[in-house]
């Protein structure tokens, strides 16, 4: 005949032992723990055979909740909204920024040289660096940005 295994006495699982290490990592980042420690515990934690061992690993740090099998469990993430419409209008505004400036930079440097180099007018090499990146661009602002209808 079998005796009843207690709660705490129940093996571990994978997913109970990353929900721990998870934990301590918020705890080392609110710092309640040092690297070091931290370190140690998210060792000792991948080494835990049971669930009582996982939950010794964060008894004394704040806000932790025992579930009824004794394993410590954080209050699941909330999740982040973006904000509806917005179409990665800021992402695009950016990256355009950057290639103009880019494109800018080089068309400058390209006018220096054929100015002051006393050849006249150089291959126009800033084009190389300016139309591809402006045309994959271009074709993301076309496929991203749509008008309403």
């Amino acid at each position: 005949m079998t005796h009843p295994v207690r709660p705490e006495d129940m093996r571990a699982s994978d997913a109970e032992r990353e929900v721990v290490q998870q934990w301590l990592h918020r705890a080392h980042a609110d710092g309640s723990l040092d690297l070091a420690e931290f370190d140690q515990r998210v060792v000792r934690t991948w080494q835990a055979k049971t669930r009582g061992e996982l939950a010794a690993l964060t008894a004394d740090l704040p806000q932790t909740a025992l579930t009824q099998t004794g394993v410590v469990r954080e209050p699941p993430p909330k999740p982040v909204v973006a904000k509806r419409g917005s179409g990665g209008k800021t992402a695009l505004r950016v990256l355009t920024t950057i290639w103009m400036s880019v494109s800018a930079f080089n068309f400058a440097i390209w006018l220096l040289v054929s100015l002051l180099g006393g050849q006249g007018l150089v291959h126009p090499w800033f084009l190389w660096v300016a139309v591809p990146a402006g045309s994959v661009l271009g074709v993301v602002w076309l496929v991203t940005v749509r008008p309403a209808r």
